[in-house]
């Protein structure tokens, strides 16, 4: 990425102030878009809890597969806000339209291979050795989800769209719109309500993909009638897919998507080794690890809102304004760390409790508390620094440095620590540490460098 030269002005304390509250402005509907889609995972798991350990595992192996594919679609996708953010910036609102609708192709093509690698996902329950009932049922909610994935495709895409113009409330409102309808959905599928039979976690499955479907037409009815979109014209013509179009936003997210799914995957791996422990360590992670995600939310958000401030800055021509914008973005995110991180290693026992009373478990979770404590600063500083390099469209290079932070180093050192120095879930623990920091000093090194006028 170059930039052309511009002599470095010292920010005045207005600018910074400006800079500040311009993207918590952006970054607060998008925290609570992020807060509400990882709620709607855990009211699954509430729920199908009162239907027993099949179902309740079911929907735990399921959910877990179809965010394994989910989150590279995810990934890819978000190239889009990164282009209409800059093609904003640059006054090209028409042109940001036309892409748009050709991101709308490139969703549908992608919700396919989502939609068939969900129906097809035996055999990654069978390469873990899932117990048999278990998969069938996971299966059959693999299967029930998957008629969503067209929805869920087009409407991330209406949704990077929106978050591209500076305009993020729509987020938070489909995230709304999706709990408050996700909770009498399942109620009445899974356990059979208002004469229809009880469906378990197939239910819940089908609930899932109604949601998908209601988000997608709310947010698409949204565009059509806010008077902001009008400029981008996107709903004035319709457009046969362009094959270079699709092709250069493919290139451009694919390293994004890769990247997204090596980070995901990291997490869902150490998940399965320290399945391997027993009962108690996977219980005592899964605990530590849903509060460490779900204070992750707010950094996600928060990258969101960086890669528009970057990519706007860089549109109209400001690469000083665009460094800025990163340097206080990611600021901002190492700050919620520090807050996170207090009150996870003041607060331990409070959090603990808020999931289990078994005192072994308790014990555990504590103790792998304190060291997710030690990672937040990295998590928020890579996460920032990630979204502030998606706004300067740089994605293949921060996808090298995800291969070699989070498996080849993070992933790896887990592994060897946990199975080889008997260190029990915790080694597990120092890899993600390890791996997350490592991410953080180079990710965040890449945009000090390439951003600088």
């Amino acid at each position: 990425m170059v930039f052309e030269y511009m002599p470095l002005q010292p920010a005045s304390k207005s600018g910074l102030r400006h800079e500040i509250a311009r993207t918590l402005l952006l970054a607060g509907p998008l925290v609570v878009g992020q807060l509400t889609s990882f709620g709607m995972n855990f009211v699954d798991t509430v729920m199908a809890g009162r239907l027993g350990t099949v179902d309740l595992g079911a929907i735990a192996v399921g959910s877990a597969i179809w965010a394994a594919g989910f989150l590279f679609v995810l990934g890819v996708l978000l190239a889009v806000s990164a282009t209409v953010s800059q093609l904003d910036g640059a006054g090209r609102k028409r042109q940001a339209g036309e892409f748009t609708r050709q991101a709308l192709w490139l969703a549908l093509a992608l919700a396919l291979v989502l939609f068939l690698f969900a129906r097809s996902a035996g055999w990654p329950m069978a390469a873990i050795e899932v117990e048999p009932v278990v998969a069938d049922l996971a299966g059959r909610y693999l299967k029930a989800i998957s008629w969503g994935a067209p929805a869920l495709c087009l409407m991330m895409v209406l949704r990077f769209f929106s978050e591209g113009t500076g305009y993020t409330r729509p987020t938070m409102y489909v995230g709304v719109l999706g709990i408050v309808c996700n909770v009498p959905l399942n109620y009445i599928l899974m356990f059979g309500k208002l004469g229809f039979p009880a469906m378990g976690a197939v239910g819940c499955g089908i609930a899932t993909a109604i949601v998908f479907w209601l988000q997608l037409l709310i947010l698409a009815g949204w565009i059509a009638w806010r008077p902001r979109y009008r400029p981008f014209a996107l709903y004035e013509r319709f457009s046969w897919p362009d094959r270079r179009e699709i092709s250069a936003l493919f290139r451009l997210g694919l390293p994004i998507g890769v990247m997204v799914f090596l980070e995901g995957g990291l997490f869902v791996g150490t998940a399965l080794l320290i399945g391997t422990l027993g009962a108690v360590p996977v219980a005592a992670h899964q605990v530590a690890m849903n509060y460490a995600g779900l204070m992750f939310m707010v950094p996600v958000g928060l990258a969101g809102a960086i890669t528009v401030r970057v990519g706007n800055a860089i549109g109209r021509g400001d690469p000083e304004g665009a460094r800025r914008a990163g340097i206080v973005g990611m600021a901002i995110a190492v700050s919620f760390g520090v807050l996170s991180a207090s009150f996870m290693l003041a607060f331990p026992e409070l959090i603990v409790t808020m999931y289990t009373s078994e005192p072994e478990v308790a014990g555990l979770a504590v103790s792998l508390l304190f060291l997710a404590a030690i990672f937040q600063l990295a998590d928020c500083l890579q996460a920032s620094a990630a979204g502030a390099l998606r706004g300067l469209k740089d994605t293949r290079v921060p996808m090298i440095y995800s291969v070699i932070a989070y498996w080849l180093v993070g992933l790896t050192l887990g592994w060897f620590l946990t199975f080889r120095l008997d260190m029990g879930p915790a080694g597990m623990w120092v890899g993600i540490i390890v791996g997350l920091s490592l991410a953080a000093v180079l990710l965040g090194g890449r945009f000090l460098k390439i951003s600088r006028p």
